[in-house]
């Protein structure tokens, strides 16, 4: 099995505006998970569950940390692949827990600080296989990396992803594709100089960017870079929700 993104979290400061956004936005449906001891609101598309929603906690809070998207990576064994991460440079965030009746998971970073998760289940609702460009599932992951060369040695080493096009953005530097299992899957790039640590962003497939990117406005977010076409000939734009998370969304048409 090779490992791939699965499911995606959003910490934020405001669970019930950031709900009414994306609901807004994307067009996703809500439910709460019914998890007594840490609410959970489960962001779905039609029948499959995409992502989840919940409060920053505290602690990460006194870390500074600010409301953000994060992804979910399936491996087959949390613990081994948390001593791997370790191994190879990167870092251990969050101790390999349980989530009852779901999985197990671990909070890590790359060598250069993005942070993604680590996560195995016991249930039949992460990991199910889907239509990569189905409207409101997410469609692309992007890696601003500390140094994208090195980032892609790291990822590939530890899960197996491999190269696909690299393509030259002049000033901007290489921006390296990348499959997941044999299905394309993302890009990574040396993050820009402005932006001030490197992430993982997350594009959810959207019919028309214009009529998103709309929505987006309408609903208090921002756009930060786009739209814009990108090789391929798809749309994309880089945004902000109302509480400062970064996503992005992608169209095959403007």
């Amino acid at each position: 099995m090779t490992p791939k993104f699965v499911w995606y979290e959003l910490m934020t400061n405001d669970c019930k505006a950031a709900e009414s956004f994306y609901r807004q936005v994307i067009g996703w449906d809500a439910e709460d998970s019914g998890m007594a001891d840490c609410p959970y609101t489960i962001f779905s598309a039609g029948a499959v569950k995409i992502a989840g929603l919940m409060a920053i906690p505290e602690e990460v809070s006194a870390k500074g940390i600010p409301p953000c998207w994060t992804g979910y990576v399936l491996v087959d064994n949390v613990d081994a692949y948390a001593e791997r991460v370790q191994a190879a440079g990167g870092a251990l965030r969050r101790a390999p827990d349980d989530i009852p009746g779901v999985g197990r998971f671990a909070v890590v970073a790359d060598p250069h600080g993005a942070v993604f998760m680590l996560f195995s289940n016991t249930c039949d609702k992460a990991g199910e296989p889907v239509a990569p460009a189905t409207s409101g599932h997410i469609g692309w992951h992007e890696l601003h990396a500390g140094d994208g060369e090195s980032a892609f040695a790291f990822y590939s080493g530890l899960f197996g992803w491999t190269k696909a096009e690299a393509i030259d953005m002049g000033p901007m530097g290489v921006y390296q594709l990348f499959s997941m299992g044999g299905e394309p899957a993302g890009g990574m790039m040396t993050k820009m100089p402005q932006t001030p640590q490197p992430f993982w962003l997350f594009y959810v497939n959207v019919d028309a960017i214009d009529d998103a990117v709309a929505r987006v406005g309408q609903a208090g977010g921002n756009i930060v870079n786009g739209p814009m076409q990108v090789p391929g000939g798809r749309w994309i734009a880089q945004c902000l929700d109302p509480h400062g998370a970064i996503f992005a969304m992608v169209a095959p048409k403007r």
